[in-house]
């Protein structure tokens, strides 16, 4: 059979081919893909050609083989139905709905253990959400955040919102936001944020730093999130966190080059700086986490926070050129955009 798949194909130029799917082999599924949501932060950076090409996609995951060299395919967050089974697959899984880290394009080919079944009752616009609120997850793990604590985070994307509707149910002293885009900076103080600031506003960080401490005893902020995706904001991130205060990187530069101050009161304030990334559970708690462990409180988390309701805008696969630029010229319009077969 034919499929239809998404390439990058240069800088801003995406191309929509067909290939042949064989038949599953021994072992294999084939899955119609029913919606995919596009990532506004890694795929725009391949996007605008700023990945660095010679990095591997993800050694983790064989449908993301390969680096970020042009053209390529790319994409992480598939909703699909089983179709078809080769020899050796259980029968249970004929006809699921499931969940796949896979480019985007209509048909694939994968192994069971390639496959997450969606939960009893969870709507696939909710499910497609998986990737982003794991990795919303795997920050609460790398920050540890304590009772009483003034939380700070730059950037309200897809993954700051639902980092922020996690954090609002925690025993948070303060939890401050920060966004370019007002659609966002509003649904953020839906969810439980405090408040929610423009960064680019002169006296965001005075502001910042008022709101955070509140009536509190400690200047600054216990922790901090940078997710914004620009690295200037690691600078803000730095200048507003508290002694021994932690600042978690979720944010993915690519080849975006950032310039921090740490010469003045970075190393007496012992400040302390942790990159985040989700193909990884953190060092110090592998020895009671593992990755299913965590796709089990994702799950529960996507019931509780209804992600679908961050849907923006939905483009059919034959229209992902519009779709992405969109989200490259007009990202004020945009919260998640996905993509439908």
């Amino acid at each position: 059979m034919d499929r239809q798949a998404l390439y990058f194909a240069a800088p801003r130029r995406l191309s929509r081919q067909t290939e042949t799917v064989p038949p599953p082999a021994y072992g294999q599924l084939l899955v119609r893909t029913v919606i995919s949501a596009i990532s506004p932060g890694t795929e725009l950076l391949i996007y605008r050609g700023l990945a660095p090409r010679d990095l591997p996609k993800d050694d983790a995951i064989a449908a993301l083989a390969g680096d970020f060299r042009f053209p390529l395919k790319y994409g992480y967050a598939v909703v699909g139905q089983v179709m078809e089974l080769g020899r050796g697959v259980a029968p249970e899984w004929e006809g699921k709905l499931v969940f796949a880290f896979h480019p985007h394009e209509s048909h694939f080919l994968a192994t069971p253990d390639e496959l997450l079944m969606l939960p009893p009752g969870l709507d696939p616009e909710d499910a497609v959400f998986f990737p982003n609120l794991e990795t919303a997850v795997t920050f609460l793990l790398d920050g540890q955040p304590l009772v009483g604590e003034q939380v700070a985070i730059f950037g309200q994307g897809i993954v700051g919102l639902l980092l922020t509707a996690l954090l609002s149910r925690w025993p948070l002293a303060s939890l401050v936001t920060l966004d370019l885009h007002p659609r966002r900076r509003l649904l953020s103080e839906n969810l439980g944020a405090h408040a929610s600031l423009d960064p680019a506003d002169p006296d965001a960080l005075a502001r910042l730093l008022t709101h955070l401490q509140g009536a509190g005893p400690y200047p600054g902020a216990d922790l901090v999130y940078e997710i914004s995706g620009n690295p200037g904001a690691l600078a803000q991130a730095l200048a507003v966190t508290g002694f021994n205060g932690r600042v978690v990187i979720g944010s993915w530069y690519g080849r975006k080059k950032t310039e921090i101050d740490l010469g003045s009161r970075f190393h007496r304030s012992r400040v302390q700086i942790t990159g985040s990334q989700v193909s990884s559970i953190p060092p110090g708690l592998s020895g009671r986490w593992n990755k299913p462990r965590r796709y089990h409180v994702t799950w529960q988390a996507l019931k509780e926070v209804k992600p679908a309701r961050f849907i923006t805008h939905r483009f059919p696969l034959s229209q992902a050129a519009q779709a992405f630029e969109l989200l490259d010229r007009n990202p004020e319009e945009a919260v998640q955009v996905i993509l439908t077969y």
